[in-house]
């Protein structure tokens, strides 16, 4: 799987110029780069049916090698004041005071604003040092799941969260897609077993 940019809405401070966020950077890099389909493949591949693929599988490989780098999957955490704490898909725990979350995008794009709000939030509270949350591109989209939230239905309130009122902290997200397209591999399954790594 190919990343096609990462937007920075906000990188401040002293920890988003750090060696630790850099080598947090580098493994959600390579977690991603390591999703593969079909499996044994080297490359990302999608079945070329609109809405035709799922995305839950597509997480499953990502998050698996973000485990064998050391994140915590699904960790629950109290980030929005007076609201049930929820799980995060993977938190990177850097010390007691240090905590990196990141969100691969499966739901709508409800869902999506939900995710950066929350990352936002955590910011000012100072819950997290940080957040990225993975989406696909809109060519990708056309793929997937009916109604994926997807990068370019974010684009246009980027400004809003470039104007979280805080000085430290990290606040991205990543745009991916797939390598190409071929009616020999299967399609994606839609559920929430399986997954898509090499």
């Amino acid at each position: 799987m190919k990343i096609n940019k990462t937007e920075f809405l906000i990188r401040k401070g002293q920890f988003a110029q750090s060696e630790e966020f850099n080598q947090i950077l580098k493994e959600v890099y390579n977690a991603i780069d390591a999703v593969r389909w079909p499996p044994g493949s080297d490359q990302f591949i999608l079945y070329p049916e609109k809405k035709g693929n799922g995305v839950k599988p597509i997480k499953e490989g990502f998050m698996t090698a973000l485990y064998n780098y050391g994140w915590v999957r699904e960790k629950r955490m109290s980030i929005v004041a007076n609201a049930k704490p929820g799980p995060v898909d993977a938190v990177k725990i850097i010390s007691a005071q240090k905590l990196f979350v990141v969100e691969w995008e499966t739901g709508n794009i409800s869902s999506s604003h939900r995710a950066l709000n929350k990352i936002a939030i955590g910011l000012l509270e100072k819950v997290i040092v940080g957040g990225i949350l993975i989406v696909p591109s809109r060519k990708m989209y056309n793929w997937l799941t009916d109604r994926i939230g997807n990068f370019r239905e974010l684009e246009p309130y980027f400004t809003l969260w470039r104007n979280v009122a805080t000085d430290q902290g990290v606040l991205a997200i990543i745009e991916i897609e797939h390598d190409g397209t071929s009616e020999k591999v299967p399609r994606i399954f839609k559920g929430t077993d399986g997954r898509a790594l090499n």
